[in-house]
């Protein structure tokens, strides 16, 4: 495990960074103290959909009006913003950059971090690059309805050399050909292009419509790389094949109807993973399907269960099918100058052709304190197969893919934003990984080996108080 100077030089500037904007701390606090966590549906001055008329005065600079947070399941998704359909609590933040144009409410959303990640292990490996998603998306009115476009892409193609970064014990889809093992691939450029429909059916119910060439159908919790609980960790799960693969899937169409507290969505979709050609988007006909029963019984609580048929997955066993199942309850709670985010998941895979059965857990929590700090901690264990033995090596023919044993993952990270830049919540943090080895794969790995990543975190937010 080999640290570069630069990042010692770094981590010594943004300590003192740091230490120089905690001095300058008042009553009064600048513009990146008090990041304006949106998660609006109702906005003062739009009649929307399942919005109460709001009387009360926003505060006003321009166009930027504060938004109003939803009070209701209803006005929660039909916020829509998150990624695909899948809801977080109510009370989840969600920092973005938002403004009015005519009948048009605008909205964007990124998260970026750009970091060293060092490995102990023999087949771990050392790599600087960069993670990201971007999401510019527009709402408005439209007839009895709320009609809401988004985009959504991800630098990764350019910023993750050699179609992979390292992450001990990973395993899914392809580089130059054969199967990655210990790094975790790259997203698409363009991870969802959607368009979205809700029309309220009475005070209390709403019918929804989902259309997206490249999106995410209705399998798991939100992903991680946009979960409140994963927010300040800048790599992907262990259990990511198991869980939310799904969320960047062709030829998306979703129908989804919602009364009070519960949702339930159905989706068709093509199954195949992405290839490993990132820059492009890739099409097939609809041949899979999945369904998911969404429960929030209060702001802070949201729990799923789904299930999912998929067809011929992966582009090495093109004749495999897979049953997914998975479950999930994430808890969130704001509180003075902070807030709390929990997830508490499991994912299985089975093959429809040789019943191998894959299971992952994952327990994940992210809080916020002090308004500039976050601390955070995963754990995961995930069920690895026989690949791994072989490494990034063609597989011999008649390979068959088994079960061989958890491996365990505990992550426990810091970071703290920085003034740098205004609307732009910047941190500088670092995160340490240690694994639990099944005995089958400790001559190969090693007994103990860990990862220790430093990044620098870049996030849009509005810069107002809540």
């Amino acid at each position: 495990m080999r640290f570069k100077h630069k990042w010692a030089v770094a981590m010594i500037l943004g300590a003192a960074i740091a230490n120089a904007t905690r001095a300058q701390e008042t009553p009064i606090q600048s513009q990146v103290e008090k990041p304006a966590d949106a998660q609006q549906a109702c906005m003062p001055g739009m009649k929307m959909p399942g919005c109460p008329e709001i009387k009360t005065q926003a505060m006003q600079h321009g166009s930027d009006r504060m938004t109003m947070h939803p009070e209701t399941f209803l006005q929660y998704i039909m916020s829509h913003t998150g990624s695909g359909t899948s809801p977080e609590p109510i009370s989840t933040p969600v920092p973005m950059l938002m403004t009015i144009k005519g009948p048009w409410m605008l909205m964007f959303h990124a998260n970026v971090f750009v970091l060293d990640e060092q490995q102990s292990s023999p087949r771990g490996g050392d790599k600087f690059f960069s993670t990201s998603w971007l999401m510019p998306m527009a709402q408005r009115k439209l007839g009895p309805g709320v009609f809401t476009t988004r985009v959504m892409l991800s630098l990764e193609p350019a910023t993750v050399t050699g179609r992979r970064y390292p992450l001990l014990f990973q395993q899914g889809e392809t580089a130059f050909g054969v199967p990655i093992a210990n790094g975790q691939h790259p997203h698409d450029f363009i991870m969802e292009v959607a368009g979205l429909c809700d029309l309220k059916l009475g005070e209390k119910s709403v019918l929804s419509f989902y259309f997206a060439p490249v999106g995410d159908p209705a399998i798991g919790p939100t992903a991680y790389a946009h979960r409140a609980s994963a927010s300040e960790n800048p790599v992907g799960t262990l259990g990511h094949h198991q869980e939310d693969s799904t969320h960047i899937a062709d030829d998306v169409v979703t129908v989804g109807f919602t009364h009070r507290m519960a949702r339930i969505e159905a989706s068709g979709f093509h199954g195949r993973e992405p290839d490993e050609f990132r820059w492009d988007i890739d099409q097939g006909k609809i041949d899979s399907w999945s369904t998911r029963l969404t429960i929030e019984p209060g702001k802070n609580w949201s729990g799923q269960y789904s299930y999912a048929r998929i067809t011929s997955i992966e582009a090495l066993h093109p004749s495999e099918n897979q049953e997914r199942m998975t479950a999930s309850v994430t808890y969130n709670r704001p509180f003075y100058d902070g807030n709390l985010a929990n997830t508490l998941l499991w994912g299985l895979t089975r093959s429809l052709r040789d019943n191998a059965i894959f299971n992952s857990y994952l327990l994940e929590s992210t809080v916020r304190f002090r308004m500039r700090n976050y601390a955070w901690a995963r754990i995961e264990s995930a069920e690895r197969s026989n690949e791994l033995t072989h490494g990034e090596s063609p597989l011999p023919p008649g390979f068959r893919e088994q079960p061989i044993g958890q491996v365990q993952a505990y992550t426990v990270g810091y970071d703290r934003d920085i003034a740098l830049v205004p609307h732009l919540a910047s941190a500088i943090g670092a995160q340490f990984t240690t694994y639990g080895v099944p005995e089958r794969l400790k001559p190969i790995y090693g007994a103990h080996p860990v990862g220790v990543a430093v990044f620098l975190r870049l996030r849009p937010f509005s810069g107002r108080a809540k």
